[in-house]
């Protein structure tokens, strides 16, 4: 089968075996932002045309690409939902000059003790891919990233979630705010993450927080380099102390350097840490794919 993990920015496509080993990967610029005027099927023919062409199918792709602004919108499935129900839920559409079908994964939306909606958007395929490594019971799983995402999992079903916008506020904070004119990324600084992490647990909220990393660095007490990993500390703390729960252990699944700093504030709160594979979306496409009915499927015309 083709796996395709398609997002805002990149579009990653999977050439996989019976058993879901990547044979064949590829990775293009071609984020749902960059493909104009809809021409998705186009998009994905210069991808992995040869592969269908060589018999290699079906098309299974997840993300961004079944959002309003995607390809075809794929309808939110309410939590708690589980593998066959995200399965049954996939919709079709028609590309290529075989008329060939892709299926698309939808989403998930769960709402909060507060009645307050959530969705996500691709980290249900990651989760469906990692339900086998979490066993039966309760999990919580973290999905760092431009919004972080805190899934809980019961029994191999994913029950709920909440998501925070941590990374989006560190780009715009760095980049758009007069925060960001007094810091200067020069790579990891434990010492200067960890006095985020500590300075997130302190009285006033998070507004007059952040607002001390400028004024501290205006003091001299903070350097530009240790500025940007304060910062970074200080909104993952803030994350971690009203997401994470109180105790046991959270798996981590995304990027490995930022999984790496979630997992170092974790333990400063004595939670356990786990890290999960980040490819864990392959797995899932490819046990999503096993739903799938056998021959060709009709597609909407």
């Amino acid at each position: 089968m083709i796996a395709v993990d398609w997002g805002t920015s990149t579009l990653r496509a999977f050439r996989l075996d019976a058993r879901g080993a990547v044979l064949e990967r590829r990775e293009a610029a071609l984020g749902i932002l960059a493909v104009r005027e809809g021409r998705f099927a186009e998009a994905l023919e210069s991808q992995v045309g040869d592969w269908m062409a060589a018999g290699h199918g079906p098309v299974v792709m997840s993300g961004m690409i079944g959002s309003r602004q995607g390809w075809a919108e794929q309808a939110y499935l309410p939590c708690p939902a589980g593998p066959d129900e995200i399965a049954a839920r996939m919709g079709q559409v028609r590309w290529g000059m075989r008329g060939a079908c892709a299926w698309i994964v939808p989403g998930l939306v769960a709402r909060d003790a507060h009645g307050l909606h959530d969705v996500m958007r691709g980290e249900e395929t990651q989760l469906v891919g990692v339900l086998e490594t979490l066993g039966p019971g309760l999990h919580t799983v973290c999905l760092p990233g431009t919004h972080s995402k805190w899934a809980t999992v019961h029994h191999g079903r994913i029950t709920g979630f909440t998501t925070h916008m941590t990374g989006e506020l560190f780009a715009v904070l760095r980049d758009h705010s007069i925060l960001g004119r007094l810091m200067a990324n020069a790579g990891d600084d434990p010492a200067a993450f960890d006095l985020g992490l500590a300075r997130a647990g302190l009285p006033g909220g998070l507004p007059h927080l952040l607002f001390g990393v400028r004024a501290e660095g205006l003091a001299g007490a903070l350097g530009a380099e240790q500025a940007h990993e304060v910062l970074s500390g200080l909104l993952i703390g803030y994350e971690i102390a009203h997401a994470a729960p109180r105790e046991g252990t959270v798996h981590l699944l995304g990027a490995p350097g930022l999984c790496t700093r979630y997992a170092r504030a974790l333990e400063r709160r004595s939670l356990l840490a786990r890290l999960l594979d980040p490819d864990a979306a392959v797995r899932g496409l490819h046990r999503l794919a096993a739903h799938l009915p056998k021959g060709a499927p009709p597609c909407p015309d």
